[in-house]
């Protein structure tokens, strides 16, 4: 079991190389999602987000999560192939969580893909998208 810390990475990077983890037998677990970023121009992120959660109806869906944990997950399996045996399977070892849970504090965190010190361009951070989106219960 690898602990992974999401604070301040890429969420593309990080989601891609968690999935290639978790399709490869792996169990991850992944804290701090809620400071995961976007790299793009703030307008263009939340306009390109909203879209993706104002599609299809309340009822039918298609359904696209607005809590920050919710959101890097969601990037995760956008990158496995959840259909098949073999992506549900990997997309079950995945745990993502908002802050760092009790059980996993004094464990070893690691980093994983591009940090946004490399980055220079304009990024957003998961929990403001989240409070954009309409989530509630933002820390």
């Amino acid at each position: 079991m690898e602990v992974i810390d999401a604070k301040e990475c890429i969420l593309g990077r990080l989601a891609t190389e968690v999935a290639k983890r978790g399709l490869n037998g792996e169990n991850i677990i992944i804290v701090n999602s809620e400071f995961a970023v976007i790299s793009g121009k703030k307008e263009a992120i939340f306009k390109k987000y909203l879209e993706r959660r104002q599609r299809g109806t309340p009822q039918h869906g298609p359904f696209f999560p607005s809590r920050p944990d919710m959101i890097v997950r969601r990037a995760i399996r956008g990158m496995i192939s959840y259909k098949t045996k073999r992506g549900r399977e990997a997309f079950k070892k995945i745990k993502v969580f908002i802050g760092i849970p009790e059980e996993y504090k004094n464990m070893e965190l690691k980093k994983v893909g591009k940090q946004i010190d490399k980055l220079k361009c304009d990024f957003v951070f998961v929990h403001e998208l989240s409070k954009f989106l309409g989530n509630r219960n933002n820390e």
